[in-house]
């Protein structure tokens, strides 16, 4: 199976999941998108059962803007300390239009995702213009992440 058709493979929704979009949603209205309007929200189940929160926040220097899902995590790290580990990962927006996690926050998420973390997001459908949640690993989701075992200290 290629990594393109696993990422297409979709998983039911679970109660969780469901529950983890609507929170991915709900910080979707907080984002701050004045110059695209594409307002999205995360929402990061960490193992302890906590679920964190995070809405995107653009700058005028587009390089600058935050994306939800880091936004999320930066908050969770703050909050809850850098061992954390992430059980479950749920991403929504307010535009009606499929998007999964940038290649930028695929790769900060790999720091405290393992492979089988599930992640939710709003995905193409087959059916032009037509958009769904779609759940997969996170590992079929970044399946040759940059690994670099961090120094003891």
């Amino acid at each position: 199976m290629t990594s393109q058709n696993a990422v297409n493979k979709r998983l039911p929704l679970t109660a969780e999941t469901e529950r983890l979009m609507e929170a991915a949603a709900a910080a979707a209205l907080n984002a701050y998108a004045p110059y695209s309007g594409f307002r999205v929200g995360a929402a990061i189940l960490l193992h302890s059962g906590v679920v964190v929160t995070g809405a995107n926040v653009e700058n005028m220097s587009f390089g600058l803007t935050l994306c939800a899902e880091r936004s999320a995590l930066v908050r969770a790290i703050a909050e809850h300390g850098p061992k954390l580990r992430i059980a479950a990962v749920a991403i929504a927006n307010l535009n009606q239009a499929a998007s999964p996690p940038c290649g930028a926050c695929r790769q900060v998420l790999a720091e405290f995702c393992q492979p089988d973390v599930m992640v939710s997001f709003p995905a193409a459908s087959s059916i032009p213009g037509e958009i769904h949640p779609h759940t997969c690993t996170f590992g079929e989701l970044m399946p040759f992440g940059f690994q670099l075992q961090p120094r003891s200290s």
